[in-house]
């Protein structure tokens, strides 16, 4: 969904029409996250979001680090279950005092 940036009075504000809001399951008084889309010839992210992710044919790409903080900022509920592979075998095991 596209939509412009308006004044109203001394502010900016985005207007919906009634049916964009039902079809996105929006109502009057709700927070919504709002991504600035960047602009073409601009740096590749929105001038508001210093640090945020960086975008490529438009869309936000992650990095791991951005990823992993997310996860950190959500909560122990939010971390994946550890899975227990075995033991090493192979080219996995590191010997330090190894004189490659």
């Amino acid at each position: 969904m596209e939509a412009k940036v308006i004044r109203w009075g001394d502010d900016l504000a985005v207007r919906l029409s009634a049916e964009e809001a039902e079809q996105h399951g929006l109502s009057e008084g709700q927070t919504v996250e709002v991504v600035a889309k960047p602009d073409a010839g601009s740096s590749g992210r929105p001038a508001d979001t210093p640090g945020g992710p960086r975008y490529e044919n438009g869309r936000p790409a992650y990095t791991l680090a951005d990823m992993v903080a997310e996860m950190d900022r959500l909560g122990p509920s939010h971390r994946p279950a550890l899975v227990e592979w075995g033991p090493d075998v192979g080219a996995e095991i590191i010997d330090d005092d190894d004189s490659r």
